[in-house]
């Protein structure tokens, strides 16, 4: 068994309420916070400081899990084994044994947002209000647009006391828990004082987290400093200051790394490792859950509905060559997750580098290069967690050239992307449009799995692009969501994975190891293996 699904075993739904958060000991920041470093994020802009951030799941450890808190959280401060589900600001979560729409969410007593205002269930069906409700008067549909497609299983939610909140699901999901990781929660108060405006209040945040704000200036930087009255002593920041500033250029930050106005970085360009070791930097990475890959349309017309040629697409491709490209910063991907996934099951169809066989089944499709497949794909320009989005679709393009696939690239700028993404293959927008690339992470059960495959997921609901449906798929989605025992959730979410990878549902190129680069002065740093990361372990 997986060290991960031991650690869903512990806390998955219905399990026994879990224990409250407290100091101990060697965890604690060690005296008072002191000392500041400048962080170089690969963004063009800073992520939504609302609440809800923008930019995918990498905006969330700059301005969601720094300034904010969920009530389910994620283990982040540990390095040699994949997280587990933690109490944030609920204690515990548990399913109605009587109904198991009925999820009870038990809150933390004591905790007080950045204005000073109490937090309680009165703040969290607020919070759902804002995402959800769009008749609620204080509704944005900015921070809808990134949550909404995260909470797709919620049908309502009511206070029964003032520390207790029920949440009750569209139907019985054992998984809805790891939904309410991307669920964070800003002060009601502080919206009422900045007169209910959210382009105000993004410049005066308040939520319950580790950092408080200190100034933003919107595509250059974003100062974050203690929360001194945070509540969780185990993520207190060690750091005075942490600047965030934005350069979106590989070659950039390295030059800005080692010219030392910046101390760390993320995503360093790949042929300047070697540079930046020898001026005595530490580049970081770690096992990640996080596939680049390309989704393809499967709507009435389009070329990818062959499965000759979306297995052809797959064998054309050296992975190796990719990883190479990435200075080794990349794992290739054989499948949505990892072979050492629980859920990977064993696919009969071997993706690997083969252009004959390739070459082969474009011929048996009616296509050569003399007579290629020529087809549009939207791709984003670059952003965190997209590697090196570019020269990777570059390569691709090249090696497709070979077999008879003439790609046309749409690159957009990231957020376009993930619109796009949410919107599905079938968006008017999308006209001509038949492939995207886009990278994601793939930590949990439902983020890897069922919001792709399961056609109660097609797009705009979920995120299920490219309108796949599979009656077989369908069934086990389903089943997963109804049963509570972490052993019989991952044999099935093993068969799905044989079966979506058999029909070669997407064309799958790289895992990321997230990389980092940081100079000698930064003392500490925890990388967890997920793409959200905990900014208080820096020091």
């Amino acid at each position: 068994m997986s060290q991960f699904s031991l650690s869903r075993r512990q806390f998955v739904a219905g399990a026994a309420a879990l224990t409250a958060m407290g100091p101990t000991g060697s965890a604690l920041a060690a005296g008072p916070p002191s000392g500041s470093l400048t962080y170089g994020i690969s963004m063009f802009d800073l992520p939504l400081t609302t609440g809800q951030p923008d930019r995918g799941a990498g905006g969330y450890q700059f301005t969601g899990l720094t300034l904010y808190d969920p009530l389910v959280a994620w283990e982040l401060d540990v390095a040699d084994r994949p997280g587990r589900l933690i109490p944030g600001l609920a204690t515990s979560w548990e399913s109605d044994p009587a109904d198991r729409k009925n999820w009870t969410f038990r809150l933390r007593e004591g905790v007080t947002f950045h204005d000073g205002s109490v937090f309680d269930a009165d703040a969290v069906i607020w919070n759902f209000e804002k995402v959800l409700n769009d008749k609620a008067p204080h509704y944005d549909q900015r921070q809808a647009s990134q949550v909404r497609p995260r909470l797709p299983s919620v049908a309502s939610y009511r206070k029964l006391d003032a520390m207790t909140v029920q949440v009750t699901t569209k139907a019985v999901d054992a998984l809805f828990p790891y939904q309410m990781l991307w669920f964070l929660v800003s002060s009601p108060a502080q919206y009422e004082a900045v007169g209910r405006d959210w382009t105000k209040f993004a410049f005066q945040p308040s939520g319950t987290g580790p950092y408080r704000m200190g100034q933003l200036v919107p595509r250059v930087r974003l100062e974050l400093v203690p929360n001194e009255t945070y509540w969780n002593p185990r993520r207190m920041p060690k750091l005075a200051r942490l600047t965030l500033t934005c350069i979106p250029d590989n070659l950039a930050r390295v030059n800005a790394l080692l010219s030392g106005d910046v101390d760390l970085v993320e995503l360093p360009a790949p042929d300047a490792v070697p540079h930046l070791k020898a001026a005595g930097m530490r580049v970081t990475g770690n096992d990640t859950p996080h596939v680049w890959n390309y989704h393809l349309s499967m709507l009435e017309g389009s070329p990818w509905r062959d499965l000759r040629l979306r297995k052809a697409a797959n064998l054309a491709i050296d992975r190796e060559g990719v990883v190479a490209l990435m200075g080794g910063l990349a794992t290739p991907a054989v499948g949505q997750v990892q072979p050492s996934s629980p859920w990977f099951g064993k696919p009969s169809f071997k993706i690997g580098y083969d252009i004959d066989t390739a070459r082969k089944l474009m011929r048996e499709a009616g296509y050569s290069p003399q007579n290629p497949l020529r087809t549009r794909f939207i791709i984003p320009t670059g952003g965190s967690g997209q590697m090196l989005s570019l020269p990777i679709n570059e390569f691709v393009q090249s090696s497709w050239a070979e077999i008879g696939i003439a790609l046309e690239f749409q690159p957009v700028e990231l957020e376009v992307a993930y619109t796009a993404w949410r919107q599905g293959a079938a968006d008017p927008s999308l006209r001509g449009v038949t492939g995207g690339n886009i990278a994601y992470v793939t930590s949990d059960p439902l983020y890897a799995i069922l919001r792709f495959y399961s056609s109660k997921q097609i797009a705009p609901t979920g995120v299920n692009w490219s309108h796949y449906r599979n009656p077989e798929v369908d069934a086990l989605c389903e089943s997963i969501q109804a049963s509570f025992d972490p052993a019989e959730q991952d044999r099935m979410l093993a068969r799905i994975h044989e079966i979506v990878v058999d029909d070669a549902v997407q064309v799958w190129v790289v895992h990321d190891t997230n990389p980092h680069a940081l100079a000698a002065k930064v003392k500490g740093y925890t990388q967890a293996q997920h793409w959200f990361q905990d900014l208080t372990t820096l020091a």
